[in-house]
């Protein structure tokens, strides 16, 4: 926090680092086969990114790959599916997990 003046943009740079090696497949993180940015907004950084992101998905990796990663999620229709829809089938399959994990919350955000 002390380099990078604010929480936020802390959080920021240590995500996009986390991204750069592992990749998010169902509730968890996974070493990814090879280093590097994991989507388009990784890919250009700095206090300004552009692009869109894969939210942990390794939108970078082969298309192969996320098919096997949609195997073992069990994604149906994934072997019609483009590399672009791999990776927001995937991205979406990881959301529903990451809420199912957090469990129920009431109204007021609380878990009950």
């Amino acid at each position: 926090m002390e380099q990078y003046g604010s929480e936020q943009r802390a959080h920021r740079v240590a995500y996009a680092a986390l991204k750069h090696s592992y990749e998010k497949v169902g509730d968890h993180w996974e070493a990814k086969q090879r280093r590097g940015p994991s989507d388009e907004r990784a890919e250009h950084g700095g206090p300004n990114p552009r692009g869109e992101t894969a939210e942990g998905v390794d939108a970078n990796a082969s298309e192969q790959h996320l098919r096997e990663i949609a195997s073992r999620l069990e994604i149906s229709g994934r072997s019609k599916m483009t590399k672009d829809q791999l990776v927001d089938a995937i991205r979406k399959y990881n959301e529903r997990a990451r809420r199912r994990a957090r469990g129920p919350r009431s109204a007021g955000g609380v878990r009950q």
